[in-house]
């Protein structure tokens, strides 16, 4: 009988909890596989970590590398020079990352240079703005990526002009609304949520749901007092529940501006999956600036307006809810009033956004594992299993 083969899945940030929890579901799930977890740890709320990987049913990781907030570089480097010794050390078969924080790119960059298998879930997805740091780690780990996995079609056209042998490349759907669809009906209701947040008992009969951390809208002080001030605007028509990541509540603060803030947004902590899950699937209308929430509501079937000018998921705005708006007030107040009036953008479910897309990774990492232990056809060109 065939040894398992060892995947090593890593971990770093919010994002990669929701993409890994049905990663690790599917292949303990299948003998042919053992996982071995690395949380490098640039999700350093320890408590938040841990509300995570609890509701998410992910096991407790095997390495902690405990990397914690730096600059870019200086994250990168430590993520990498701490997860060499654990590779070196367990020897997996393959390295497995998700998405397109820090964590991703610096693992999957020792594990390229030591030769050891590099998988990429949600592959191919550009914004094809390089002055976003998660562009840049998105296009260098497809480069080192020996499989990748994406979320809709049109990424395969991304990742071939930039050289990608096609073969390398399967399209398995969206791991993401794996788990959304795992735990909807373990969300609380909307009022519970804000009895925990000590906001009050009775959830407003209709609501729109604010988030906001990208440095493009939180770092510059004259554009996020215009965000502010479109937000009390819009507050006046429809109540809005606002979410502060970490991030913006500093900035607010430094800049001045949380008070005002609070005249028409219930500002609330940071929340959890199930909490969060919650006041997106009861909300009106969501406005975000988050890649993952563009895909959340799409398949919530809830409008969305992205508060940036592009999109690195542009199926969430072609077939998706999703209306790119960015930072002007005019277009925001505009959609925003449209979307009250008539609905909103409905959409639809993208193909294979349906629950199963890490049961079709686990089926093709079993195959490509076959393939790659099968002796050598001298018939075989190369590029026909």
């Amino acid at each position: 009988m065939q040894m398992p083969k060892r995947i090593m899945c890593v971990v770093g940030a919010r994002p990669n909890f929701m993409k890994i929890a049905p990663l690790m579901r599917e292949l303990q799930r299948a003998d042919t596989f053992e996982s071995y977890l690395v949380h490098t740890g640039q999700h350093y709320d320890a408590a938040m970590k841990q509300a995570f990987f609890e509701q998410l049913q992910i096991p407790e990781p095997d390495e902690d590398l405990g990397v914690g907030s730096a600059s870019h570089a200086v994250q990168t480097a430590e993520i990498m020079r701490r997860f060499e010794p654990i590779l070196d050390r367990e020897l997996p078969d393959a390295v497995l990352v998700v998405g397109d924080v820090n964590s991703t790119i610096a693992c999957a960059l020792v594990a390229a240079k030591k030769q050891v298998p590099v998988i990429h879930v949600e592959a191919g997805l550009r914004s094809f703005d390089r002055s976003m740091p998660e562009e840049i780690n998105r296009v260098l780990t497809d480069q080192v990526s020996d499989l990748l996995f994406t979320t809709e079609r049109g990424a395969l056209d991304n990742l071939v002009r930039e050289g990608v042998d096609s073969e390398r490349v399967h399209f398995v759907g969206n791991v993401m609304i794996d788990t959304l669809l795992h735990n909807r009906e373990r969300a609380p209701s909307v009022a519970a949520v804000l009895r925990r947040a000590e906001i009050g008992s009775a959830a407003p009969a209709r609501f729109g749901v604010v988030t906001l951390h990208r440095p493009s809208n939180v770092d510059d002080t004259q554009t996020l007092a215009r965000l502010v001030d479109t937000l009390n605007e819009l507050g006046a028509e429809l109540p809005l529940l606002f979410p502060v990541h970490p991030r913006t509540a500093s900035r607010l603060g430094s800049a001045g501006l949380m008070e005002p803030a609070r005249g028409a947004c219930t500002l609330l902590p940071p929340l959890d999956y199930l909490d969060m899950l919650a006041l997106l699937q009861g909300a009106t209308m969501v406005l975000t600036d988050s890649g993952g929430i563009q895909e959340e509501t799409t398949a919530l079937g809830v409008p969305c307006l992205t508060l940036r000018e592009n999109t690195e998921r542009p199926i969430t705005v072609t077939q998706g809810t999703n209306t790119i708006v960015g930072a002007d007030p005019e277009r925001i107040l505009g959609i925003a009033r449209s979307t009250l009036r008539d609905g909103g953008k409905a959409g639809r479910i993208p193909e294979y956004w349906d629950g199963r897309a890490a049961r079709r990774i686990v089926d093709t990492l079993e195959h490509w594992f076959r393939q790659r232990g099968a002796p050598a056809d001298p018939t075989n060109d190369g590029h026909q299993p």
